[in-house]
This record gives structure tokens, C-alpha cells and sequence, in this order.
């Protein structure tokens, strides 16, 4: 499996994009979804959450399990991907598209630096 370049990735397996207008958008990979199964609810952040590195912004649940979703970077959440309310499933068939949980603003770029590339990512997942 071949994740996508342009974005940064995360071992606990979010993935963060730069979006090219100052905001990135936060999602998990698809390696993750196809882990926890099929997806019946998400709880996304609410817009104006400010957030750390690391803190636990969301929550995915499947028929197998609830993950918790980390925050790769810090930030402020200024959007949040409404439409997962009534179709969780959105992750399951588009992860890196229309499948986004969340956008951040604020986020540096030393923090963007210490993520790991596509092809690191793919090596943790092996």
C-alpha cells in the first residue's frame, strides 16, 4: 500500500495535509480505517478547539472498536467535516479525500518537520 506524498503522517496513523491557504486538513490513513472495520460514528472536534501536539481531538467507532484520533500538530481547529455525522462511512471509502475529520490553523512548520514522510510512514506499517 502507497500512501499519499503530499501530506505528513503520524505513527498512531493520522495523516495532516497542507492545504495551501494556511489551513491543513486532519484525517487518518487509510491503513487505519481498514483496521478498525467499518465505521458507524465520529465525533469531530468543535471549530475554535485549540489543541497540543498529541491530545486527543476525536473518536472513531467501528464495529470492532473506538479509537481515540490524536492531534499531529498543534493548532486551532477552524473546520470540522460535518457530513461525517450521518456518514462515518466516508473515512471507510475515501480516507484521504472526502473523508477529512478536521482542518487546523496556527500549525509551524518545525511541527509539520517532525512528522514523518509517506515513505517513512510506510515503513512503520510495513
Amino acid at each position: 500500500m502507497s500512501n499519499p506524498t503530499d501530506r505528513r503522517y503520524v505513527s498512531s496513523h493520522e495523516w495532516i495535509k497542507d492545504n495551501g491557504d494556511g489551513t491543513f486538513s486532519v484525517g487518518i490513513s487509510d491503513h487505519a480505517q481498514s483496521e478498525l472495520g467499518d465505521l458507524v460514528f465520529v465525533e469531530i472536534p468543535e471549530v475554535g478547539t485549540e489543541v497540543s501536539k498529541g491530545d486527543a481531538i476525536a473518536v472513531v467507532e467501528s464495529v470492532k472498536a473506538a479509537s481515540d484520533i490524536y492531534a499531529p500538530v498543534a493548532g486551532t481547529v477552524c473546520a470540522a467535516n460535518e457530513e461525517l455525522h450521518d456518514n462515518p462511512e466516508l473515512i471507510n471509502s475515501s480516507a484521504f479525500a472526502d473523508g477529512w475529520m478536521f482542518k487546523l490553523e496556527g500549525v509551524t512548520a518545525i511541527d509539520l518537520e517532525a512528522l514523518l514522510d509517506a515513505a517513512a510512514y510506510d515503513a512503520t506499517i510495513g
